[in-house]
């Protein structure tokens, strides 16, 4: 079976081509993981998921996916908040973000939050995720395109904006800037420096294209999954 991967607004824009191979669904919600376990995934990818909209994946469903030896990987958004949560029992985190949650240098989920736009228009994201917001702002001061003054405000405005709010535009308004700067800036900055988020979850899918398969290791473990009355009526709500 292929590996089955959960994505939507971290991948708006990546080229076809890093997805073959793959069974690419949206972005999961609770019950999902269980469900392509169940249906004879052996190598799940998690990059984004819902949170607001419908019940977040649950711990609980990756970590029996783990114990019957599916591989499961995180990074980008949802990926990356339950790698760096469930990195002890197997699941593999990949990527910055990641690698940030799991350090305890970014402790708020909604740093990855980001709302966005239907299936029907590729999931393309509707706002900008602090994540993003902030490396592109310090790549932006980095290559001298900013100076650290306007870094350090444009850095305070993004973290006062909730993530349904966070454009581009709201950043900048919050900013005294001459309307000549905000111009260019509102144009320059999200089109010069990659996304954050796009360029984990591109990792992730390479390292599934590259290094693993459904006929792989089964990853070790020295733990045991304890069912619960609450998993029960997961297994029955979604089987």
């Amino acid at each position: 079976m292929k590996p089955v991967v959960f994505a939507g607004p971290s991948i708006f824009g990546l080229a076809p081509g890093h997805m073959d191979g793959m069974d690419m669904r949206p972005p999961a919600a609770r019950g999902d993981i269980l469900r392509a376990f169940e249906g004879g995934a052996r190598v799940i990818g998690l990059i984004d998921g819902y949170f607001d909209a419908a019940p977040a994946v649950w711990h609980k469903e990756i970590l029996f996916a783990l114990e019957g030896g599916c591989l499961i990987l995180g990074a980008a958004s949802m990926g990356a908040l339950r790698a760096a949560e469930c990195d002890t029992f197997g699941m593999m985190g990949v990527g910055k973000i990641y690698q940030d949650y799991a350090s305890g240098a970014r402790v708020s989920d909604a740093d990855v939050a980001v709302t966005h736009a239907p299936a029907e228009l590729g999931y393309q994201p509707l706002t900008v995720a602090q994540v993003d917001a902030e490396d592109v702002i310090l790549s932006a001061f980095a290559q001298e395109v900013i100076p650290a003054g306007i870094r350090d405000d444009l850095l305070q405005a993004s973290a006062a904006l909730h993530y349904k709010e966070r454009t581009w535009g709201a950043i900048l308004n919050l900013v005294d800037l001459e309307e000549a700067q905000k111009s260019r800036f509102q144009a320059d900055l999200p089109c010069v420096f990659d996304s954050l988020k796009r360029r984990d979850a591109e990792a992730l899918l390479t390292v599934i294209r590259q290094n693993h398969s459904a006929d792989g290791p089964v990853p070790e473990r020295n733990w045991q999954f304890q069912h619960t009355l609450f998993f029960r009526d997961l297994q029955n709500g979604v089987l």
